[in-house]
């Protein structure tokens, strides 16, 4: 029998001292993406997933609900509060760790926990990649993933209160 404790989603959700600890000691390149993850959709895991491959770990920075309110998102978000999307998160296999920041964006993220592999969108030019320039600067790599066609928190919300199913 597998001990509950052991398969928690919540023993990955870390503070900045514990995702440094971590990533200290990660045995090959670690991955860093951040978002806001609101409501977890296909096109979030295939992004992640294929985030994950590119490294040995992936650290996920998480916008705290008040940067999240900051970003402009919409009226009603965050949906679901940090500490859900947190646990939703650290839920998926291929998430190795998650990190809140209530920054604007992950700047001091990145700079403290120094990935060797930045993971962003497509939807991301890579001059607008906050922190590419720390990753690149220390010989790391910046990896830009194409978008699934037809997944979008905020479509899928207007599919919901429009009552489509």
């Amino acid at each position: 029998m597998a001990d509950a404790a052991g398969l928690d989603p919540a023993r990955k959700v870390l503070d900045l001292a514990a995702a440094r600890a971590f990533r200290q000691g990660v045995r090959g390149a670690v991955v860093f993406t951040n978002g806001v993850f609101d409501v977890l959709h296909r096109g979030h895991v295939a992004y992640l997933a294929r985030a994950r491959a590119e490294g040995a770990a992936l650290i996920v920075g998480l916008n705290r609900d008040a940067s999240v309110r900051r970003l402009g998102k919409g009226p009603g978000r965050p949906v679901n509060e940090e500490r859900d999307r947190a646990f939703v998160l650290a839920g998926l296999e291929c998430v190795d760790a998650v990190v809140l920041f209530g920054e604007d964006t992950p700047r001091d993220l990145i700079a403290a926990l120094e990935p060797d592999v930045l993971a962003k969108g497509a939807d991301y030019p890579m001059d607008q990649i906050v922190g590419a320039d720390l990753v690149t600067a220390r010989g790391g790599r910046v990896v830009r993933f194409p978008l699934e066609a037809g997944y979008s928190t905020t479509n899928l919300l207007k599919k919901v209160t429009r009552g489509e199913t």
